[in-house]
């Protein structure tokens, strides 16, 4: 069985989005949701008021628009990090919350995509052949968990 997901937090397993409002404590700060963290990392140490109104942002949304903002400088190796600071990210969040980690481990060995027609390198895109990115580091994670 696949388990698919996206953005909704009414949906089942809407709360494996970064959008889910589940909190955390990474690299000594707070964070709303994992979109907050992801998106901030983006300007760490290439525009820190940028990256602190990101983090500070009133919503996930708001925090993914200011991240995908190209007014300000990336960092260099953006590319070359974006999916271990997901992972990292993803990792602290279920880590976090018992509740979470506990639904991600019921999903078994069960394949997991985010169903997001717009992306096809996070998710699986509009006709499934996207990369789903975040769907296997919601797996790697998974399997992580397990050996815990």
């Amino acid at each position: 069985m696949t388990i698919y997901f996206y953005g909704s937090r009414t949906q089942p397993y809407g709360c494996f989005s970064n959008f889910s409002p589940h909190g955390f404590e990474l690299d000594g700060y707070w964070w709303t949701t994992s979109e907050h963290y992801f998106q901030a990392q983006k300007f760490v140490n290439t525009d820190p008021a940028w990256f602190e109104k990101i983090r500070t942002a009133k919503t996930p949304k708001d925090a993914a628009k200011m991240g995908r903002s190209r007014e300000h400088p990336l960092r260099l190796d953006w590319e070359q990090v974006k999916d271990e600071i997901m992972y990292q990210g993803v990792l602290k969040k279920f880590t976090t919350h018992p509740e979470l980690r506990e639904i991600l481990l019921a999903t078994g060995d069960n394949l997991i995509v985010e169903n997001a027609p717009g992306d096809y390198y996070w998710g699986c895109g509009k006709d499934g052949s996207g990369k789903n990115k975040l769907g296997q580091i919601l797996m790697q994670v998974r399997e992580i968990l397990t050996q815990q």
